[in-house]
């Protein structure tokens, strides 16, 4: 999520060269710059592709862009956008501590080189801004609501190192969260809801029974209710982070502007 490579799209777009982005940070920044973005795009014939940008390799930008082109109208989206969070609270439990799992999630690849990114709730903040532009609501990040979970010296913490202190220090803090949703028969999942032009993130205890409550590993799973699919959601779902599936979705990203 760097923002130096994200502020280069434009000067590559004006000289008419493709950009495919995994970096979120372009498409959740300022609306008049997503705006811009989207302009210089279609002036300059210049494709401007970011599948990857939610969900990883699954086509969750591009089915949403079909439903909106073919006249369908969104009414509101549920999801869990965090790999890493959803690998993470999936291995948490009364016998491991909350810093070890969110160290193997970082080991394996599936936290942002900075994980308060993801814990924080600010990638999944993000995601669901995007998918909320992409469904034609002009919103910009401050106006998405971020119930964070982590404790508030988790959240005030300087650096990478400070923070996982903070979550050795705070251990008790996390196993009240699992106890909690335990005792309630439920799991914990990091959910994204935008409706009615608002959208929110946080943890939440899922029961049994709801879509997301058997959600493994590190996948995302997305609902979108529509005017064509009011009752029975349209999902989408499997593994949503990892460097395979990032890439294979950006290869693919490759791919349709070479066929095109």
């Amino acid at each position: 999520a760097n923002y130096d490579v994200a502020n280069n799209y434009a000067n590559y777009l004006r000289e008419s060269i493709g950009v495919i982005a995994c970096n979120k940070i372009a498409c959740s920044s300022e609306l008049d710059n997503y705006n811009l973005l989207k302009r210089l795009s279609r002036k300059y014939n210049a494709p401007f592709l970011f599948e990857t940008n939610v969900g990883a390799g699954l086509p969750v930008i591009d089915t949403l862009n079909h439903l909106i082109t073919s006249g369908d109208e969104i009414k509101s989206i549920q999801a869990v956008l965090s790999g890493s969070l959803n690998f993470v609270f999936n291995n948490f439990n009364d016998k491991t501590k909350f810093h070890d799992v969110v160290k193997l999630a970082q080991k394996e690849g599936y936290t942002e080189p900075d994980p308060r990114i993801d814990l924080s709730g600010v990638d999944v903040a993000r995601k669901i801004l995007i998918l909320a532009r992409e469904s034609g609501t002009e919103m910009n990040l401050e106006s998405i609501k971020n119930e964070p979970f982590l404790a508030p010296s988790g959240l005030e913490s300087k650096s990478v190192d400070d923070f996982y202190q903070t979550l050795l220090d705070d251990e008790v803090h996390y196993q009240n969260l699992y106890q909690s949703a335990n005792k309630n028969n439920c799991q914990l999942k990091y959910v994204a809801e935008f409706n009615n032009g608002k959208a929110k993130v946080g943890l939440k205890e899922i029961p049994e029974g709801h879509p997301f409550y058997n959600l493994e590993g590190k996948d995302n799973i997305v609902m979108f209710y529509t005017k064509r699919y009011p009752e029975q959601p349209l999902i989408i779902k499997g593994a949503g982070a990892g460097a395979e599936v990032t890439a294979s979705g950006l290869f693919a990203d490759i791919i349709r502007i070479a066929n095109n």
